[in-house]
């Protein structure tokens, strides 16, 4: 009983093998397929066009046989003429004067009267700037010499008015100069100062000292006519 036990056992364990060892003949284990990872999704980068602009052109007409219009202003801006005088009357033998800022002065006549019958009573100065634009004031200055004693009247100061293109006059009479009542047949001596808006100085003529006259007004008397008798007819 002993010996058929064992016996048993291996005759089971000898068909379990060999019907294990059939199934795996029969139905072979099929190697597992690995599939492909997931390809990668590849955007498309973005591209760029370059854009370029055409340029266009305009065509002008050109007019054969049509002359170019030169445009004319419809005002044209005419400057003052001024003609520089001598700086003294002919046959005056006063020697010229420096004249800084000034291009030229002058006189009317070499002599004037005070007030009276005597002509004439005024002299007219006229100045002419060199820089127009920068000049704003002209200043005559004026006094007293006697020919007698050399004596001199305190200055008198009169800005005078401008004509335009940098020329300035002035009308003097002897009754607008200081100590008018104490000099006959004097000499008038006379300077020029031009000056800027900010009343600075930008120019001067030296002192003119023996070129111009003031006399005093002695009428001339006249003889009257003498009437001849009237002839009495008897």
């Amino acid at each position: 009983m002993r010996t058929i036990l064992p016996l048993l056992l291996s005759s089971i364990l000898i068909a379990s093998c060999s019907i294990g060892l059939d199934n795996a003949l029969v139905n072979p284990t099929t190697a597992p397929t690995l599939a492909p990872p997931d390809a990668a999704v590849v955007t498309d980068l973005p591209t760029h066009t370059a854009t370029i602009s055409t340029p266009t052109f305009t065509l002008t007409p050109t007019l054969i046989g049509e002359k170019t219009r030169t445009p004319t202003s419809d005002f044209t801006a005419t400057s003052s003429t001024f003609t520089p005088l001598p700086l003294f009357t002919p046959n005056t033998p006063t020697a010229p004067v420096a004249m800084v800022g000034f291009v030229t002065v002058f006189t009317s006549s070499p002599e004037f009267f005070k007030a009276g019958i005597c002509e004439p009573t005024s002299v007219k100065f006229t100045a002419q700037v060199s820089n127009a634009a920068a000049t704003a004031f002209v200043v005559l200055f004026v006094r007293f010499k006697s020919k007698q004693t050399g004596a001199t009247s305190e200055w008198t100061s009169i800005t005078i008015r401008t004509i335009g293109g940098g020329t300035y006059v002035h009308d003097l009479e002897a009754d607008e100069m200081k100590a008018v009542d104490y000099f006959n047949d004097s000499w008038v001596q006379y300077q020029f100062v031009a000056t800027d808006s900010k009343s600075r100085e930008i120019g001067r003529t030296d002192i003119v000292t023996e070129g111009l006259s003031v006399l005093r007004c002695i009428p001339t008397p006249t003889a009257s006519p003498i009437e001849s008798p009237t002839k009495l007819v008897p």
